[in-house]
C-alpha cells in the first residue's frame, strides 16, 4: 500500500482550514500523514485542539510554492496529495486517490474532482459567471489529461523526484498564479503522464465576494503576465492573440451571446494583454524551484 502525505496549503483562513481538516480526520491513518503549509502571515494559523496528529509548518513570508516545496522535503509518503483550504473532502477521499494510484501505474500525477459545494448560480445570482471557480469536472470515468488543478491534485513522489518541484516564481504571494500549469507542462515534458480521478471528489466552497466582473477580468490579466514567465511568446503571437480575442470579444456582444460566452471570450482577451504585460518583465531567474 502507498503512503499517503496530505499537503494542505493556508493562508489566513483558520475556519475553513478547520473545515477541511474536519473532513479529513476520520480518513486519517498512520500511513496518512497530514501537513499543514502556512505561509504569508506573522504568527501561525490557529490548529483545532481536536485536529488528529499533523505537521505545521510556517513560513511568514508569502509564498505558496515555497511553502509546498518545504512540505515535499518534510513529507515521507510515496504519494503526496495537494489541497486547498477552502474545500472539504468526499467521505472516502484518500482510499479513491489510493485506488487511483494502485489501478493506474501508467500515471504519474492525478487531478482529482473539483465541485462546487453549493449551486454557484443560487449562492451569486447572475454574477455567479465571474466566480471563476477552479472546477475539475470531466464525467465519470478515467482518463488521461493534460494537467492538474492545485485546489486537488497528487503526484507520486518518484515523478516529483524526477522533475523537481514547484517554480517558487509562481502562485500566490509570488506572480500570482500558474505554478500548476507549469508544473504539468514539465511532468509532459518529462514524458510523464497526468490523470483524471472522477472518485477523488472535493467539493469548494462558493464565496460570493469573487463573483465579481472587475476581479474575474484583472486575475485573468494577472495569469497572461505569468504565463510569460514560463513559456516563450513572440510579440507577434501575443499582438495576434489580441487581436483575434478582441475580434471574439466584439462578435460576442454584437450576436447578443449570452453572457456567459461574453465572459469567456472577455477572459481570453484579458489573459492576451496580461501576456502583453508579460512582454516588458524583467528577466527572472530560471530556477525557481528548491526550498528558496
Amino acid at each position: 500500500m502507498l503512503k499517503l502525505s496530505i499537503i494542505i496549503a493556508t493562508h489566513a483562513r483558520p475556519d475553513a482550514l478547520a473545515r477541511l481538516i474536519e473532513s479529513l480526520a476520520p480518513q486519517l491513518t498512520p500511513e496518512r500523514e497530514l501537513l499543514i503549509a502556512d505561509n504569508g502571515t506573522r504568527e501561525p494559523s490557529p490548529i483545532p485542539e481536536a485536529a488528529p496528529p499533523l505537521t505545521h509548518l510556517h513560513d511568514a513570508r508569502p509564498g505558496k510554492c515555497r511553502i509546498q516545496n518545504r512540505a515535499i522535503a518534510v513529507a515521507t509518503g510515496g504519494v503526496i496529495v495537494f489541497l486547498d483550504d477552502d474545500l472539504i473532502v468526499a467521505p472516502r477521499f484518500l482510499d479513491q486517490v489510493e485506488r487511483f494510484f494502485d489501478d493506474h501505474p501508467e500515471f504519474a500525477a492525478m487531478k482529482g474532482r473539483i465541485l462546487p459545494a453549493e449551486d454557484p448560480a443560487r449562492k451569486a445570482g447572475p454574477q455567479a459567471v465571474y466566480l471563476d471557480l477552479p472546477i475539475a469536472d470531466h464525467g465519470e470515468h478515467v482518463i488521461e489529461v493534460r494537467g492538474v488543478l492545485g485546489a486537488n491534485m497528487a503526484f507520486r513522489r518518484a515523478a516529483l523526484d524526477r522533475v523537481d518541484n514547484f517554480d517558487e516564481r509562481l502562485g500566490p504571494g509570488a506572480a500570482g498564479h500558474e505554478e500548476e500549469t507549469e508544473i504539468s507542462a514539465r511532468i509532459r515534458r518529462a514524458g510523464l503522464k497526468i490523470g483524471y480521478a472522477p472518485l477523488a471528489v472535493v467539493y469548494h466552497e462558493v464565496d460570493p465576494g469573487r463573483a465579481d466582473r472587475e476581479r474575474f477580468l484583472r486575475v485573468a490579466r494577472e495569469r497572461g503576465r505569468c504565463r510569460m514567465i514560463h513559456e516563450r511568446h513572440s510579440r507577434f503571437e501575443v499582438t495576434l492573440k489580441i487581436l483575434v480575442a478582441s475580434v471574439r470579444v466584439g462578435l460576442a456582444r454584437a450576436l447578443g451571446a449570452p453572457i456567459e460566452r461574453i465572459a469567456r471570450e472577455e477572459q481570453r482577451l484579458a489573459i492576451a494583454r496580461g501576456m502583453r504585460d508579460g512582454l516588458t518583465l524583467s528577466p527572472l531567474p530560471q530556477s525557481g524551484r528548491g526550498l528558496g
